[in-house]
């Protein structure tokens, strides 16, 4: 595998709304991000991930753009931006912008030609198509409910939107509108961006005859999904984006990819793939239900493991994906993948040394990294989300009482990733200095970072040294390029592996996320113990290594080792 300079790196996704308040109106900016940069230097980030700050009516929180070329005077101006790419490289780090190109939004300027002229050359950038047999032109739900297609008024056709109504689906099919999209993404890169995120890109391509499919659900229509996954050809659309976008600028692309076929992995993220690499939401795919949130199943341990290891042998001879445990669609990563009595510090830590050191490219979220839970609320009333308003419907029309919908949304909303990050235990978590766009967690008296900068046996201070394990001199050829090789496996309590370089060196990372002490016999080799998460627990809560190379593993325990030669 070529290396490139970001295999060596560390990425933090930043939600621009909720991460710091530079001005005192209650919504995150980018004055505020500036303010931040030597705390995500002192973490150890080198890449940096900002989603959407573009001019948007912010309908999905700026994923529904109406100017590729301004920033929105929410999030600050262009010299802002500008201040903060210097700012940046002055520290070593590197900004990733979000790329939301499969759609826009309906106040683009592109769409309001073509309302104005529903047959002119505008109406091309995007599907506007005749009805069928007086309704709309197939049975497609949206992802985010609901018709995937709105009549276009005073004409018998429909526009596509595969999400909300005003985020209408560009057309792909159309080389004039891809240039434009391509010329922006080149303006973005001259500018000095190190690359982007994008966003929702398999569903670009679609079927231009729009077949039905057989309703999977009491509305009559069938998930738009189906579409995205029958339709053939999406490799082309992806590999001229790399080579007339991307490539010239040797720019770093980090992709969110769903439905894509097992075996284009390799066109995927292969050597010269369509992109640098592509998030790994195997796991997330774990915490959906059939109909929705509200029959969705708490994620089993032992699914979760089985689910990670066949990820990380089906790509390890292909290239890298991005290791994520939550991000701005998720709920919080330590309120989805442990146990209830694992829901503490010290668990936290062990499922970060776990995901940290993973073969891939690890990306926290903000406020990961200090064990940010999910955010109780008390109605329906205090969300933001579209999506989640939306599930909150689809729990009441399946029966559920308000009280049950409201706790589906409690557990899965991605409104508890966008809750703002808590910096200290003052007023409003020291987010905003103002009224905050969405409330803070009450948990922010305990958690947050102000706290944890003074506590050396912190989950933050952790975090940076698993971040320093994987940079070290001495390790980082094993464990940022070494095989994945699973240990331990039948023990239905224990995540093991080792992290093995070519020159034959061996890391081994065990957890125990059982209730009970783990005993398990290793090789009889000697170790040296580099990292434990329990390095001030009390006299009998102390994971060991004996003598003998017998591990004992608490509960909740987890250790480094290097296997010595």
């Amino acid at each position: 595998m070529e290396r490139k300079w970001w295999h060596e790196k560390i990425a933090y996704q930043i939600y621009p709304k909720s991460f710091n308040d530079g001005n005192g109106d209650g919504i995150g900016d980018l004055r505020g991000i500036i303010e931040k940069l030597d705390y995500l230097k002192e973490l150890g980030i080198d890449i940096v991930w900002i989603s959407p700050i573009y001019q948007s009516p912010f309908v999905d929180q700026g994923y529904d753009i109406s100017d590729y070329y301004k920033i929105a005077p929410e999030f600050g101006t262009m010299e802002e931006f500008d201040e903060l790419l210097a700012e940046a490289k002055k520290r070593g780090i590197e900004i990733v912008m979000d790329l939301v190109i499969n759609h826009c939004s309906d106040q683009h300027e592109w769409f309001q030609k073509a309302l104005a002229d529903p047959y002119g050359e505008y109406a091309d950038y995007f599907y506007f198509e005749k009805g069928r047999d007086g309704g709309a032109p197939s049975n497609y739900r949206s992802y985010f409910g609901g018709s995937v297609w709105e009549p276009v008024p005073g004409t018998d056709l429909y526009y596509l939107h595969l999400f909300a109504k005003e985020q209408p689906d560009l057309n792909w099919n159309n080389p004039k509108m891809k240039e434009e999209l391509f010329a922006m993404i080149r303006w973005w890169l001259e500018k000095g961006v190190a690359g982007f995120r994008i966003d929702a890109i398999i569903n670009i391509k679609k079927d231009p005859n729009f077949p039905d499919f057989p309703a999977d659900g009491p509305d009559g229509l069938a998930s738009c999904t189906k579409m995205v996954e029958e339709v053939e050809g999406v490799g082309e659309l992806l590999e001229e984006l790399r080579q007339k976008a991307f490539d010239p600028y040797q720019a770093f692309t980090v992709a969110e990819v769903f439905n894509m076929r097992e075996e284009e992995l390799k066109e995927f993220v292969g050597e010269n793939g369509h992109f640098s690499t592509m998030f790994d939401f195997s796991a997330h795919l774990l915490t959906g239900g059939e109909h929705g949130w509200y029959d969705a199943k708490p994620v089993k341990f032992s699914e979760w493991k089985k689910t990670v290891i066949e990820s990380q042998l089906e790509v390890q001879n292909v290239g890298f994906l991005a290791n994520i445990i939550e991000n701005h669609d998720e709920p919080r990563g330590a309120s989805t993948y442990l146990p209830e009595y694992a829901m503490n510090p010290r668990g936290i830590k062990m499922l970060a040394a776990v995901n940290i050191l993973l073969r891939g490219l690890p990306f926290l979220y903000q406020g990961q990294e200090i064990g940010m839970r999910n955010c109780p609320m008390d109605s329906i009333e205090d969300y933001d989300d579209i999506n989640t308003k939306d599930q909150y419907r689809t729990a009441l029309e399946a029966g559920c009482t308000e009280e049950e919908a409201l706790d589906a949304c409690i557990r899965y909303s991605r409104d508890n990733a966008r809750t703002p990050m808590q910096w200290s235990h003052g007023k409003e978590a020291g987010f905003t200095t103002g009224k905050p766009w969405l409330k803070v967690n009450p948990n922010y008296t305990e958690i947050n970072v102000e706290d944890q900068l003074k506590d050396e046996d912190s989950v933050l201070h952790f975090y940076k040294k698993l971040i320093a394990l994987r940079k070290s001199e001495a390790y980082r050829e094993t464990l940022i390029f070494g095989r994945f090789v699973p240990a331990f496996e039948a023990d239905e309590d224990v995540f093991a592996f080792y992290r093995e370089s070519e020159s034959g060196e061996r890391i081994f990372i065990a957890a125990n996320f059982g209730k009970e002490e783990k005993r398990f016999k290793l090789p009889e080799k000697n170790y040296t113990v580099l990292l434990t998460n329990d390095d001030s627990a009390p006299e009998g809560t102390l994971s060991t290594l004996e003598n003998d190379g017998t591990l004992c593993l608490k509960s909740c325990g987890a250790v480094v080792l290097r296997e010595e030669a």
